[in-house]
């Protein structure tokens, strides 16, 4: 089964680059989740395990239902959450690719966020 396969190698991964990052209470770790149909955002401290700030692509506003690619749906859940993030005086985070490649949705939310004022 390809799809489980393609999981469990993500979640591999996760677990490779989780092993170096860890969000602190000065700079929280930026999480990403991405499944087929939407993306997920998250700003964490794990010294306290809250989650501090997180936006995904249900709540985004869509304006009169324009039709939006899902790379510019991603784009305005990085500005959600930069702008959430900033809004508690949180500059400076951690990025967290959760296992995939810094590539397509992943990326464009990744410079959303930095070009709303997160530091990374």
């Amino acid at each position: 089964m390809p799809e489980i396969d393609r999981r469990v190698a993500r979640l591999r991964r996760h677990r490779r680059v989780r092993k170096n990052i860890v969000g602190t209470s000065e700079r929280p770790r930026l999480d990403v989740f991405r499944s087929l149909r939407h993306i997920y955002a998250q700003v964490i401290d794990d010294e306290r395990g809250i989650t501090l700030v997180s936006a995904n692509s249900k709540q985004v506003n869509v304006v009169g239902g324009e039709a939006l690619s899902k790379s510019e749906i991603a784009a305005r859940v990085g500005t959600a959450v930069a702008g959430k993030a900033l809004e508690q005086g949180i500059k400076k985070v951690v990025f967290d690719r959760g296992g995939y490649r810094y590539h397509g949705r992943v990326k464009t939310l990744g410079d959303a966020a930095r070009e709303a004022g997160l530091d990374f």
